[in-house]
């Protein structure tokens, strides 16, 4: 064995870049395999799917998912330190095509490091565990750093310099000022800093300048709004129902509660418990009850020939999977028809989490956003103004009803329907006169106005036009109304039963609510609602919540988790980077009672994300080993972290940044969507011309873009790399293209923002060039231009002056863009020029990455 050693080496170093290690792998030592990091993936990807958890799916009895599977006393596939006699192994590496596994049919093979790796294993004695995330996170010594020169500012960095020093590694220096008060001020409000902010930061020389800036921030109002962004896309939420008919809804107000809880710092156990059950809670109160408005988030089909009860089951669906992707990071939908082909969750488990959201009244029927049960949020002013268009309703109603005596003559007490000249009426005409006017259908009355159009009586046509007006008018306001549907259990409990393929109608066995039973192997717990579910997951016996929601936040901030796929937890997910760091954040943030607000501020004041994104050379030593010469060739992902994070800044957050910039953007905290430029006849186009936008205009252009409406099957053409909001999504695409240039070069937003912060640099009078080019881009970037950098804005600036002089009408036009009102002291020429400065700036790789 000692032969093999070196090869061995070599090929599990290939073995853990390729299934395992982020960035870069350490030579292997002598000692067992790690069962989770190295022989777990090659099971999981070439073995389970045949001879895993689905029993239906299980070949030759034969099941590798467990131990008792691997090493069963009737025939063992797995001889602990005899691999040789191994009949796992043998199967891996005969030539017999009838015997090798994986068989040739699955188009699987193990690679050569691959079958190295299950050797080792086997003869270093097939040590086994249970998966990572299965296992309840215990809190990790915290490692000692030999370097002392390294900054540590809490223990998370003794972590990752551990994992450093193993590496031959060293972490950047700490950013510049100006860097990193920008890095956090985008990360914790979403917002550039402003000048005056920088400046403060400059000259605060206390050793905890930084430390303050950061509690500033999370005490700002504008921390909510940013942080809620992700959690908006977890929970779904978007102001239509989406589908064909996608009619327009009023959440809104579950989207304020959940800014104003992250403002208020609620615990996230907390969080937790309001969402899925707030209403269940003794004495819940109104914003308990609001907050179970997460749970109706979903989608609505209301498209005509739907059957309402596979519209109820496929909602139920819906709820549960959300559950399992937001609290266990689990790919529950596999388990809707069958046990899960990779992981411990069967159909039984899938079914049992139905059951919890089971139990209320809706049926699935009608595709009303508004479906009860529902939290009225009217107003006064609202109540008085829709009496008076029910009144105008009635009147005109009983003025048609009066004419229709003439129009359709007919014995006292019988309906317009049952004359002779009604009858060659259409049908949907037709039905409408079955009705007192004012009680109609709105569809149908206006069929029968159209169908009467201008004929005789005309002041009967008038008469059915002006109820059409009237009731959509009514109908317009009552829809615009508040009323957010929320969650509640009916008095009597609905049975459940597992669905033969998911299918809403073949009903297999009864089940009820229950737990994944993986996750809790010897639990005597009874679950009977959805605060018994909420309180299991937020609970010491559930291994994944902590683990999943810390890991979450480390994406939002880091760019990519300490486990890549958020998503996923199972065993086909990517294993953590970072396992001990990963616990011991878990377990902080239980420790410090579930603190989302301690969490981040944990995060953003550690040396590790306070370092330079800069790009930077190796240790002679480790580029030998690696091949690679810098830091970025070693590790583009930046999964070791010995750098800080930098990457593309979302869509929503670009925008918001050049209206922050301008001095155009409307700091109004919550209130009902707003509609913001948009080209002409994307809903229409999306929606068979039944949607039309009508643009906003005014302050609600300028509102942050969390406020933006949301229609579901086409989303703000503004953002791109956006989650879609028709299910639930826990990470979002990052993308760099030229594409998006098309965007932040044209649209209306960028040209219009770059028109007012040219202005706000033009304003101070007299002022020279070099003077207004670093203002701008300090709004814009935080920091002062290089002397190469002011060169060059000044050529531009140069050429685009010498382009407007000679095209005054171009000029004019650019400045037309938009709808806030431009300074017309400010000569045209110079205005437009500084206008395309500005834009250029709004658009460099600076401005619109989170450096």
């Amino acid at each position: 064995m000692t032969l093999l050693n070196p090869l061995r080496r070599g090929l599990l170093a290939l073995a853990a870049l390729a299934v395992a290690s982020p960035a870069l792998a350490a030579p292997a030592s002598k000692s067992a395999a790690d069962f989770n990091r190295e022989v777990l993936p090659i099971l999981s990807e070439n073995c389970f799917q045949c001879h895993g958890p689905d029993e239906k799916a299980r070949e030759a009895k034969l099941r590798l998912d467990t131990k008792e599977g691997l090493f069963r006393a009737k025939s063992p596939v797995v001889i602990p330190g005899k691999s040789s006699q191994s009949e796992l192994f043998k199967r891996l590496t005969t030539k017999n095509a009838d015997e090798v596994m994986p068989p040739p049919k699955s188009k699987k093979t193990l690679t050569p490091a691959q079958i190295e790796t299950m050797r080792w294993w086997i003869d270093s004695g097939a040590n086994y565990a249970t998966h990572w995330a299965f296992t309840p996170p215990v809190r990790p010594p915290v490692p000692t750093i030999r370097n002392s020169q390294f900054a540590i500012r809490n223990s998370l960095d003794n972590i990752i310099l551990a994992r450093l020093e193993k590496d031959g590694l060293r972490p950047s220096p700490e950013a510049p000022r100006e860097t990193l008060l920008r890095r956090v001020t985008l990360d914790l409000t979403g917002l550039p800093p402003t000048p005056a902010e920088v400046d403060a930061f400059l000259a605060d020389k206390s050793p905890k300048a930084y430390e303050a800036v950061v509690d500033r921030l999370l005490a700002s109002p504008r921390y909510g709004e940013r942080m809620v962004w992700e959690w908006l896309d977890a929970a779904r939420y978007a102001d239509s129902n989406g589908y064909q008919g996608d009619q327009e809804r009023t959440m809104w107000p579950w989207r304020d509660w959940a800014v104003k809880a992250f403002n208020d710092n609620l615990p996230y156990d907390q969080f937790t418990l309001w969402q899925l059950a707030g209403d269940l809670l003794p004495d819940a109160t109104r914003d308990q009850k609001l907050a179970t408005g997460f749970v109706r988030n979903h989608m609505i089909n209301g498209e005509g020939g739907r059957i309402a009860e596979e519209n109820r089951i496929e909602y139920l669906f819906e709820q549960a999977e959300t559950v399992g992707t937001v609290w266990l990071a689990a790919t529950m939908n596999c388990t809707r028809c069958h046990d899960h082909k990779f992981d411990a969750y069967t159909m039984r488990d899938y079914y049992g989490l139905v059951a919890f959201f089971n139990q209320t009244a809706i049926t699935g029927g009608g595709g009303s956003p508004q479906t009860a049960p529902v939290l009225d949020f009217t107003t006064p002013e609202q109540t008085a103004k829709l009496k008076q268009l029910s009144d105008d309703v009635k009147r005109i109603g009983e003025a048609v009803d009066t004419l229709e005596l003439t129009v359709f003559p007919r014995p006292e007490g019988k309906p317009s329907a049952d004359t002779a000249d009604a009858k060659t009426f259409p049908a949907e005409a037709f039905a409408a006169l079955k009705q007192k006017g004012a009680a109609r259908n709105l569809t149908q009355l206006r069929s029968l106005a159209k169908f009467h159009g201008t004929k005789e009586p005309q002041d009967y046509g008038k008469a059915l036009t002006d109820l059409v007006k009237a009731m959509e008018t009514r109908d317009d306001l009552n829809k615009s109304i508040p009323r957010v549907m929320v969650m509640e259990d009916m008095a009597k409990p609905r049975d459940t039963f597992m669905l033969v393929r998911g299918t809403y109608n073949k009903l297999g066995d009864k089940t009820t609510a229950a737990f994944p039973a993986a996750l809790l192997p010897n639990s005597k717990l009874s679950p009977t609602n959805r605060l018994d579910l909420a309180r299991w997951l937020v609970s010491p016996e559930n291994p994944l919540t902590a683990r999943v929601t810390v890991n979450r936040f480390w994406q939002q901030l880091f760019g990519t988790g300490l486990v890549k796929t958020s998503e996923d937890f199972g065993v086909q997910g990517e294993k953590p980077s970072h396992p001990e760091l990963l616990d011991w954040l878990a377990t902080e943030f239980v420790r410090t009672g579930w603190d989302v607000k301690q969490l981040v501020r944990t995060l953003v004041t550690s040396a590790t994300y306070r370092q330079s994104s800069k790009d930077a050379p190796i240790a002679a030593e480790v580029r030998r080993r690696t091949g690679s010469d810098t830091l970025y060739q070693l590790d583009p992902e930046n999964r070791l972290l010995a750098r800080g994070p930098r990457y593309r800044m979302p869509s929503w957050m670009l925008r918001d940044q050049a209206l922050a910039t301008s001095g155009l953007l409307v700091e109004k905290l919550g209130g009902p969507a707003v509609k913001t430029y948009q080209p002409s006849g994307i809903w229409e186009d999306a929606t068979f011309g039944n949607k039309k936008y009508v643009q906003d205009h005014g302050d609600a252009l300028y509102r942050r873009s969390v406020y933006v409406f949301w229609r579901r099957i086409v989303g703000p053409t503004v953002f791109f790399d956006v989650a879609t909001r028709q299910n639930c999504a826990v990470k979002s695409p990052r993308t760099n293209t030229p594409l998006h240039a098309l965007a932040t070069l044209n649209d209306i937003t960028y040209v219009e923002a770059a028109r007012a912060l040219a202005e706000r640099v033009l304003q101070p009078a007299g002022e020279a060039d070099t003077a207004r080019l670093t203002h701008a881009f300090r709004l814009v970037t935080a920091r002062k231009p290089s002397g190469g950098e002011q060169q060059i804005l000044t050529a531009s600036l140069t050429r685009f002056r010498a382009q407007f002089a000679s095209d005054p009408e171009a000029a004019a036009k650019l400045l037309t863009v938009g709808e806030s009102k431009r300074n017309a002291q400010l000569p045209a020429p110079e205005h437009a020029a500084w206008t395309s400065l500005a834009l250029l700036l709004l658009n460099l790789d600076e401005a619109v990455t989170k450096e």
